[in-house]
Formats: structure tokens, C-alpha cells, sequence
């Protein structure tokens, strides 16, 4: 049996992946509706990984006879109204993520919870993986956000990105 602090704490980590899969679909829309349709691209494949870890979240409540409680998820709430913020609004909210994931981490640590630590040792790796693309993110935009052909280039890169579902073992 988990530890019931261990335990809520990974029940609320469900919720806020299932907000940040909004989140990032919030994102995708604007992108979407601006015309960068390979932004749009790049944060629908972001929803869809959020998506999963919460859905690996979840399976590990399960496994470990923890009871799972679905909560509301929030609507996202940021105006988005400047290509460059959206991506800064990016990394912070990975930051964010990164932060609640120590959390969990250090609560399972404080109670010895060997087996929950190995669990997150993946999201502690993803989540510097998720940070480091979104700061290589703002920072190309930075630099080439401005020049149109510069732009369309950053474009039709993050277009090409495709879905690969995480390949953690439970």
C-alpha cells in the first residue's frame, strides 16, 4: 500500500497532467488559429504526452491499491494573444510541473517509498527533457520569431514532429 500522502499527492499530479493536456490544447488552438499550424502540431503531440502521464499516473495508483479520484480540471485561463508569450507561458508551466513532480518525490523519499521514487526517477528524467525543449523553444523564437522565412522554417520543423507514447514499465 502506498503512503496516503504519497498516494493524494499522486491523485492531484493526475488532475494536473490531465490540465496541462488542456493547457497545451489551449495553445494548439491559438497556434492553430494564427496559421502555425506546425506550433499547433508541436502542442497537440505535448497534450497528447500529458495525457499519457497522467494515464501512468493513474495505472501506478491502481497497481499500488490506491483508490483513484478524478477531479474537475480547470480551463485554461491565460489570454493568449503573443506567439512568443505562449512559448514562455511553456516553460513555466513545465517549471511548474518539474516542482510538483520533486514534491511527490520528496514526500516518497521522506517515507522511504523506494518502489514510487523508481516510478518517478522517469518523470524526473521527462521533465528535464520537457523543460529543455521548451527553453530551446523560446529561445528560436527569440532569434528568428521576427523574419518570416525564419519563422516558416521553425514552422515546418515543429510540424514534423510525431506522437511516440512513453515506454514506462509499471
Amino acid at each position: 500500500m502506498l503512503d496516503q500522502k504519497v498516494a493524494a499527492l499522486l491523485n492531484e499530479q493526475v488532475n494536473k497532467e490531465f490540465y496541462s493536456a488542456y493547457l497545451y490544447l489551449d495553445f494548439s488552438i491559438y497556434y492553430e488559429e494564427t496559421g502555425l499550424d506546425g506550433f499547433a502540431n508541436w502542442y497537440k503531440i505535448q497534450a497528447q504526452e500529458e495525457r499519457d502521464h497522467a494515464m501512468l499516473m493513474l495505472q501506478y495508483l491502481q497497481n499500488n491499491g490506491a483508490k483513484v479520484t478524478l477531479e474537475a480540471v480547470a480551463k485554461p485561463d491565460k489570454a493568449l494573444t503573443d506567439k512568443l508569450e505562449v512559448l514562455k507561458l511553456g516553460l513555466e508551466h513545465e517549471q511548474y510541473v518539474t516542482s510538483l513532480i520533486h514534491g511527490i518525490y520528496e514526500a516518497a523519499y521522506d517515507v522511504r517509498d523506494f518502489r514510487t521514487m523508481q516510478f518517478l526517477d522517469w518523470f524526473v528524467k521527462e521533465q528535464g527533457e520537457e523543460e529543455k525543449n521548451a527553453e530551446d523553444l523560446v529561445k528560436k523564437m527569440e532569434l528568428f520569431g521576427e523574419d518570416a522565412k525564419s519563422l516558416y522554417m521553425l514552422n515546418s520543423e515543429m510540424a514534423a514532429r510525431t506522437y511516440t507514447a512513453p515506454s514506462l514499465t509499471l
